[in-house]
Formats: structure tokens, C-alpha cells, sequence
């Protein structure tokens, strides 16, 4: 005689037979929606449509949060100019018969340009005068000569002469010696190009190296690249160029 199932046994079939049934269900539900069809047909006029999955989770487009020029709150992009002159020492300027010549006297005299776009051009002080003296020596010929035909290839250009000394002595008697050198320089040169240039004696107040070494004492060297007579082509306004013409 068999043994007859439990009473407990018996109320948990029903349970199983449901769980079993719903398992089935899920099986066929996922095998039908993972079903290959082949087909032979060309596919190429069997419409394509995209539908929207909305249990797809949603995407949002944020300001980024962490530094950078993108974030948000972060610094301002910007296309500045670049730091190195455009203009190739403002050759556009340049008479074309003129360029050559003024490209080499650019090199020779070491002519930079200045971010007010000037071109600048120092001529070394114990080179044009004697020491404390603000009369022209005879063989500071050649130095000025070069300074005028440069100027001719800048027709437009105003001129600007500044002298500076180096850091011996006082403002009093450096501010003027300045001013006497570089009007002496503005002389020679309207002489050889007929143009008039405005001056500016700075005695000591803009070195372009030090007066003194590193320990404190003086420095020869320093001093004479700080003696000089500078000479600035400005940038021609509107009424310069009609002028030249």
C-alpha cells in the first residue's frame, strides 16, 4: 500500500503548478521575442522604422562640473592676438624698391619691435659722443647713416628720439644730458632725411640691463648697453600715410 502525501505537501502543489506555469509563460515570452526569422526576400524596400524605447532611460545634456573653460561658471574662451608681431616689422609699409635695403638694416641694427607695434632701434651712446658730452664724434657717421636709411624705408612713420644714460649720478644731471644727446641724434637725422622727430631725455629711468652684478657691485657692462639713444618709428595714423604720399 502506497504512503499518502502529507496534508502540508498537498497545499504547496498548487503553488508549485503556479510558479511552474508562470516560468513557462516567461520562457515562451522571451523565446518569441529572441526568435531569428530568415528570410530570402531583399530587405532593401522593407520600410525602416525607429521607435522610442521608453523604458530607455532619458539623457540630459549638463554643464560640466568640474574646471575647465567648458564648465559651467568657468573663465571665458577668447581668440586673443597672437604675442609675436603680425607684421614682420610692419614691412607692409615698406616702398617696394625700398624692402631689401631695409630688411638688412632691420638686422643690422637689431631693430625689434616694441607692443605699441614701434619699431625701436638703440644706437650705443659711447659710440656717438664722448664721455658726459652731448656733441656728436666724427666717427659716429656710420652709425646715423645707417638710422637714416632705415627711416626711408618707413615714409609714413613718426619719429620719436629718446636718450638714456646709465644709473651714475643724479636725475639732475642725467635727465638733461639725455635730452641734449637725443636732440643732437634728431638734428643729424633730419639733416640726412628732411624729417622732423620729436624728443625725450629719460636719463636713467629705463634700463635695459642692470647697473650692478648680483652681489651689489658695478657692472662696466651693464652701464654701457644702458648709455644709448633710442631711436622709435611709431605706428603712421591715417593722416601720416596721406602725408607721405
Amino acid at each position: 500500500m502506497g504512503r499518502r502525501p502529507s496534508v502540508r505537501a498537498v497545499r504547496q502543489r498548487p503553488l508549485r503548478v503556479a510558479v511552474l506555469a508562470a516560468a513557462a509563460l516567461l520562457c515562451a515570452s522571451q523565446a518569441q521575442a529572441l526568435s531569428v526569422q530568415r528570410s530570402h526576400r531583399s530587405l532593401k524596400d522593407v520600410p525602416t522604422q525607429l521607435v522610442t524605447n521608453a523604458a530607455a532611460p532619458a539623457t540630459v545634456l549638463r554643464p560640466q562640473a568640474v574646471g575647465g573653460t567648458l564648465a559651467a561658471g568657468g573663465p571665458e574662451t577668447r581668440l586673443g592676438s597672437s604675442a609675436q608681431p603680425a607684421t614682420a616689422l610692419r614691412q607692409a609699409e615698406i616702398p617696394p624698391q625700398r624692402l631689401e635695403l631695409t630688411r638688412r638694416l632691420l638686422s643690422e641694427l637689431q631693430a625689434r619691435e616694441t607692443p605699441e607695434r614701434a619699431i625701436s632701434i638703440d644706437l650705443p651712446a659711447d659710440v656717438l659722443f664722448d664721455f658726459d658730452k652731448a656733441e656728436l664724434r666724427p666717427d659716429s657717421k656710420g652709425p646715423l647713416d645707417k638710422a637714416a636709411e632705415l627711416i626711408r624705408g618707413y615714409p609714413s612713420a613718426p619719429l620719436l628720439v629718446v636718450g638714456h644714460t646709465d644709473a651714475k649720478g643724479t636725475d639732475a644731471y642725467n635727465d638733461p644730458l639725455s635730452q641734449r644727446r637725443a636732440q643732437a641724434v634728431a638734428d643729424a637725422l633730419r639733416e640726412r632725411t628732411h624729417r622732423q622727430a620729436q624728443t625725450q631725455g629719460l636719463g636713467k629711468r629705463q634700463p635695459v640691463a642692470s647697473n650692478t652684478t648680483p652681489e651689489g657691485g658695478d657692472d662696466p657692462q651693464g652701464r654701457q648697453r644702458n648709455r644709448r639713444v633710442q631711436i622709435l618709428l611709431q605706428p603712421p595714423s591715417a593722416a601720416d600715410v596721406a602725408a607721405a604720399r
